[in-house]
C-alpha cells in the first residue's frame, strides 16, 4: 500500500504568518521597503514639491482673514498679488528686475572669473598655493558687508560699489570649491593619466578639471545664492532704481505689500537661477552616477 505524502502548503494570506516546514518555525512574509509608500510615490513629483508652499500660503491667508495678522504687520496674500500686478502693469517691476539682473550678471562675470583663475593657480601649482591661499584665506574672514563703507569711498555711490560686493561674494565662493575641487582628485586617476602618456597639461585638461568639475558646480550654486544676498545689501547703496530701491521705498511708506512682492521676486529669481546650475550639473555630470534618494 502506497501513502501520497503532499508538499507543505507555504502559501499564507497577505500580512500573516507561512506554515513551516515540518519541525521549524512560522515564516514571516517581508514587505520589500520599495512597495512601502507606492502610493505616495505615484503621485507627480511635481505636485508634491508644491504642498509645502501651498501649505504656508493657505495659512498666510486664513491667519489674514481672522485678523491674527493686521493689515500694517503683513499684508494678505490678495493684497500683495493686487500690488504685483499693479507693478507690473505700470512697467515698474520689469524695469527693476532688469536693473537688478544686470547688476547680478556683471558682478557674478567678474566675481567669477577672479575666483576661477586664483583657483587654478593655487589648486595646480604648489608655488601657487603658497603664493595665494594664504591671502585668499585671510580675506574671506572678513565680512565681506562690511566693506560697503570702503567701496562708497573707493568707488562711490554708483553702479561700481554694488557690482564690485556682488563680485567679492562670488570670487570667494567659487575659489573654494573649485580649489578643493583640484585638490580632491583622487591620485591614482593622476598616476593612470600618467602611465597612459598624459602630459602636464593632458593631466590638467583631461583628469584634473573634469575631476574638479562637480565642486565647481556646488561653488556656481554657492556663488549665485551670494549673489542675490549682496544685491539687497548693494541696492542699499544710495540706489535710484533696481529691486532693492522698490523695498527702500515701499519700507518708507508702510508698503509690506510692495515689500513681500520683492522678496517674491528675489526667491523666484533665486530659483530660476538654481534651475539653470542643476541643467548645466545633469548636461556636464552624465559621466558621474549619483543617488538621487527612494
Amino acid at each position: 500500500m502506497t501513502v501520497d505524502h503532499a508538499p507543505p502548503d507555504t502559501t499564507a494570506p497577505s500580512g500573516g504568518l507561512a506554515p513551516a516546514a515540518p519541525g521549524g518555525p512560522p515564516l514571516e512574509i517581508v514587505v520589500p521597503l520599495t512597495s512601502r509608500g507606492s502610493r505616495l510615490r505615484s503621485v507627480p513629483r511635481w505636485l508634491r514639491r508644491t504642498v509645502g508652499p501651498v501649505t504656508l500660503l493657505v495659512l498666510w491667508q486664513v491667519l489674514s482673514a481672522s485678523g491674527v495678522l493686521s493689515p500694517d504687520t503683513l499684508a494678505s496674500p490678495g493684497t500683495v498679488a493686487r500690488a504685483g500686478a499693479d507693478l507690473v502693469g505700470d512697467g515698474t517691476l520689469p524695469s527693476a528686475m532688469g536693473i537688478s539682473l544686470q547688476r547680478v550678471a556683471v558682478g557674478l562675470l567678474i566675481g567669477g572669473a577672479a575666483g576661477i583663475v586664483l583657483a587654478l593657480g593655487s589648486g595646480l601649482s604648489r608655488l601657487g598655493e603658497d603664493l595665494i591661499d594664504a591671502t585668499v584665506q585671510m580675506l574671506r574672514t572678513v565680512p565681506w558687508v562690511g566693506l560697503i563703507p570702503l567701496f562708497i569711498i573707493w568707488l562711490g555711490i554708483g553702479e561700481a560699489p554694488k557690482v564690485a560686493l556682488i563680485a567679492l561674494g562670488v570670487a570667494f565662493h567659487l575659489y573654494l570649491n573649485v580649489y578643493a575641487g583640484i585638490r580632491g582628485v583622487d591620485a591614482q586617476l593622476v598616476e593612470a593619466g600618467q602611465a597612459l602618456g598624459l602630459g602636464r597639461w593632458g593631466l590638467v585638461r583631461h583628469v584634473v578639471l573634469p575631476g574638479a568639475l562637480p565642486g565647481a558646480m556646488t561653488g556656481l550654486r554657492y556663488s549665485l545664492a551670494t549673489a542675490w544676498l549682496a544685491l539687497v545689501f548693494g541696492e542699499s547703496i544710495n540706489a535710484d532704481a533696481g529691486i532693492g530701491f522698490l523695498m527702500n521705498q515701499a519700507r518708507e511708506f508702510f508698503r509690506t505689500d510692495v515689500i513681500v512682492v520683492c522678496l517674491v521676486v528675489y526667491a523666484f529669481l533665486g530659483l530660476l537661477a538654481d534651475a539653470v546650475v542643476r541643467t548645466l550639473e545633469r548636461l556636464l555630470l552624465q559621466w558621474r552616477p549619483t543617488f538621487t534618494g527612494q
